[in-house]
């Protein structure tokens, strides 16, 4: 459970009222970190190789290919005899037998291969381009070898393996070609360290260099693998200019056919996105935003998921990119996803939604127009407790940067309600969020006069019942902000809310406006 030091954290940075439209913005990268660090079903940072089917088959990819039941026949111990041999046929038998090992599904003996110090007869052999199949077994088994922990990842790099898998990048044979791509994208995928270290030893134009028009997609799908393996991580992101080098490149690759190559491509999109308005700059200058709203429409969930959480980031950064995003016809496919069978893209959804609504009142109109309200409301009312809180975040955006006519519309669209069901929840963030919402619409109602009419309808709602609960949380900040509602607008002996003292960093109450709503 977060600490109460986290969840003063994140309430802190809320968009809260008296901010502008813009420093607002700037905070919501730091109020959904949690949604961004989300680990994503649809794509692995590393893999073995099971099989290489996407090039050719097995055989062919060996001209030595040693029967298999000779290669299953050794054992550890006759695998380093023989990988230590002088003689190359042997050499190419153990790397194989090798390779075979570290390829099975369960358990495959990485650090024995290690310890036995085969590694280093492995990047040795790498180098040898006058035995292709020798140098294509050595480097199977180092790139599976380097799919295992950081510390398996480590080893390969500390014996010198970067280098030469690089320079394989340029070989004559199509399956070492594709090999070294695969064990680049292993090492790359292992963190920031190890990315920046390839991203220093020149592997982008190594890399971009092997796309031409006669790439296979077998092999395509693997350079683009590893192409958003180095557009990956944070803390620190890639260098500005390894991203400018990528980004030409990734632009192209989105307008591919193939499903594989269109979800890393869109993954490596959403990692160059999730950062602060000068990386999504970079990005929406590139003019792929209208591309990546089309493949939120995409069959394929593999596909919509990084499309949408792509948008989702860029929808984050100032204004001006977010009506980009808008323009582009966002809000048209929004509905669509928001009634999605599967529980992730909808939070994801209503998360984008939550970013659009902290911004201007121009930007939340656009939300209402294209009737996205009830569909809001839906969220709040049927989704699952993830998509239920994206749903509150977008409500208590929207009351705190929409106008008074924007928010009576909100809850005559039943928002109100919806959140006053949620004050049960056992998440005091989203108890926190909630609260902040009801008195936002309470201060709109004290804009024109009706806030009796509206505490009388969160009373018939039951949700006077339930603040005055909340008085009684174990959780001090919940507590606080219950009390402080039941006591400005729901004491016995005030139809009024009392005027707020502006140097308490609260709304200056203007004149109020002529036209009345019914709340």
């Amino acid at each position: 459970m977060p600490t109460k030091n986290v969840t003063d954290d994140r309430f802190s940075k809320f968009k809260n009222k008296g901010k502008d439209s813009a420093k607002r913005r700037e905070k919501r990268i730091e109020v959904c970190v949690q949604l961004r660090k989300a680990q994503k079903d649809e794509e692995v940072c590393k893999r073995r190789n099971m099989s290489m089917s996407s090039v050719v088959d097995e055989e062919a990819l060996s001209p030595e290919y040693i029967s298999d039941e000779k290669v299953a026949s050794l054992s550890i111990e006759d695998i380093i005899k023989e990988v230590k041999s002088s003689c190359r046929e042997s050499q190419t038998r153990g790397c194989q037998a090798a390779r075979k090992l570290l390829s099975q599904e369960r358990n495959p003996p990485m650090k024995e291969i290690i310890d036995a110090g085969l590694l280093s007869c492995f990047v040795a052999f790498l180098g040898m381009d006058d035995e292709p199949s020798l140098q294509f077994e050595a480097a199977w088994a180092l790139t599976n070898i380097a799919s295992g922990t950081p510390w398996h990842t480590q080893q390969v790099v500390d014996h010198g393996a970067v280098q030469p898998f690089i320079s394989l990048l340029t070989s004559p044979h199509l399956h070492i070609r594709e090999q070294a791509v695969w064990a680049l994208g292993n090492i790359a995928g292992d963190g920031p360290h190890y990315r920046d270290a390839l991203i220093d030893c020149g592997v982008i134009p190594a890399i971009l260099a092997c796309i031409t028009p006669e790439t296979p997609v077998g092999y395509l799908r693997n350079i683009t693998w590893t192409i958003s393996n180095l557009c990956r991580n944070k803390n620190p992101f890639p260098p500005l200019s390894a991203v400018q080098q990528l980004l030409p490149c990734v632009t192209q690759l989105l307008h591919h056919s193939d499903q594989d190559i269109l979800c890393d491509s869109c993954w490596a999109i959403s990692y160059l996105t999730d950062g602060d308005n000068d990386r999504i700059d970079i990005v929406v200058k590139t003019g792929i935003v209208p591309r990546l709203v089309e493949l939120m429409g995409h069959d394929e969930l593999s596909v919509m998921t990084p499309a949408l959480r792509s948008i989702g980031n860029m929808v984050s950064g100032s204004d001006l990119q977010t009506q980009m995003v808008i323009d582009a016809g966002v809000l048209a496919m929004l509905p669509r996803l928001m009634r999605h069978p599967k529980a992730s893209v909808q939070k994801e959804a209503a998360w984008a939604l939550s970013n659009i609504v902290a911004g201007p009142c121009k930007q939340i109109q656009q939300v209402i127009t294209c009737g996205l309200l009830p569909l809001l409301v839906e969220l709040l009312r049927t989704g699952d407790f993830k998509t239920q809180r994206e749903a509150v975040w977008a409500v208590t955006n929207f009351t705190s940067g929409g106008t008074v006519e924007q928010v009576v519309q909100l809850v005559q669209s039943g928002a109100l309600e919806a959140i006053i069901d949620l004050l049960q929840v056992k998440d005091a963030k989203v108890i926190l969020v909630i609260l902040e919402a009801i008195n936002n619409m309470l201060l709109a109602a004290e804009k024109i006069r009706e806030t009796e009419k509206l505490t009388l309808l969160i009373e018939e709602m039951g949700g006077l019942d339930r603040i005055e609960m909340l008085q009684n949380h174990s959780n001090e900040m919940v507590y606080q902000a219950a009390h402080n509602l039941i006591e400005k607008y729901f004491a016995d002996d005030e139809t009024e809310g009392p005027a707020v003292d502006a140097t308490k960093d609260e709304f200056v109450f203007q004149t109020p406006v002529q036209k009345q709503f019914e709340f």
